[in-house]
């Protein structure tokens, strides 16, 4: 595994190192090939690469038709890009026969989107998505992640969607952890008093507000949530039955996202308190770290709510 900085760079050298003993792998660019960091790619398998210009619906038809054939394409650009101008194509032409291409949206959430503003910050995408049938969707929570979720699509047959940043994420994850396939990854277990779940790239301010809260004498539990609406929950709701209660934390629309899949899990499964941070607005410019304190992702706000909802 090369050395690779952020998440858009971690999908680059995913796709080169399953691309040195796999020719079926494909890359898609709709004008995205430098936004992607794949020139490199592009440099060394240029048989697999194609090219479509600023034409997302076009990008998500081309790899329509070669996963038709056999390949595993992948699509990347911005997250919104995808999911709002090509979303009816890949509604339509991939989730509906079930088709075996991977999609890669960068600029997700305040934290992927930064100093571009609103038109380039899209938190709307996991629950569009949510919405269509045979989708798998992937948040992994830093660089190392995403390098193990993108190679980790390619083993799973059918439409997979990959949350990706700006390439200024926070890294808690050792390189060589893989990604779980279970849909959860325990990272803190001090206590059963709240069971705190973080989805993307907030996973590191959701740490530190554990930490504050030890210090407290408030004992909770961190759990990384890397797949939304998961084939097999079972893992999920296991920690779900531990918890007095539980408090979600995700860079995206309330609506729709970890804490609607989360809530889901709750009431069907162990009903109790469920409290969501997330946006319930449209974001604004600004330095990645500041905009997310803003918006209430402050490791000192979540563990306000964790103490509120103790209350």
């Amino acid at each position: 595994m090369a050395d690779f900085r952020g998440t858009r760079e971690a999908f680059a050298q995913a796709l080169i190192d399953m691309s040195e003993t796999n020719d079926k792998i494909m890359f898609v660019a709709p004008d995205s090939l430098k936004a992607m960091r794949a020139t490199k790619f592009a440099e060394l398998h240029p048989a697999q690469y194609v090219e479509v210009g600023i034409a997302e619906q076009s990008a998500v038809d081309a790899a329509a038709g070669m996963a038709a054939c056999g390949l595993i394409p992948y699509v990347g650009t911005y997250a919104g890009f995808l999911t709002m101008r090509a979303c009816e194509q890949m509604r339509t032409f991939v989730a509906y026969p079930d088709l075996n291409v991977k999609f890669v949206g960068i600029n997700a959430g305040l934290l992927g989107g930064e100093r571009e503003g609103v038109t380039h910050q899209f938190y709307e995408d996991i629950g569009i998505l949510s919405n269509i049938p045979n989708f798998t969707i992937f948040t992994p929570a830093d660089a190392s992640q995403t390098y193990h979720a993108v190679k980790a699509a390619a083993e799973i047959k059918g439409p997979v969607y990959i949350r990706a940043g700006s390439g200024r994420e926070k890294d808690v994850y050792e390189k060589d952890v893989p990604f779980s396939m279970d849909g959860i990854r325990i990272l803190k277990r001090y206590g059963t008093d709240t069971l705190l779940l973080s989805s993307g790239f907030v996973l590191d301010r959701a740490l530190r507000a554990a930490d504050l809260l030890k210090e407290k004498g408030i004992d909770i539990t961190v759990g990384d949530i890397n797949i939304i609406n998961a084939k097999n929950p079972d893992k999920v709701i296991t920690e779900i039955r531990k918890a007095k209660r539980i408090v979600t934390v995700e860079d995206h629309n309330i609506h729709g996202g970890l804490g609607a899949y989360i809530s889901k899990l709750v009431v069907e499964n162990d009903p109790k308190r469920v409290s969501r941070i997330g946006l319930s607005s449209f974001g604004e410019s600004g330095p990645a770290d500041e905009l997310a304190d803003y918006y209430g992702f402050a490791p000192e706000n979540i563990a306000a709510v964790v103490e509120q909802g103790m209350e």
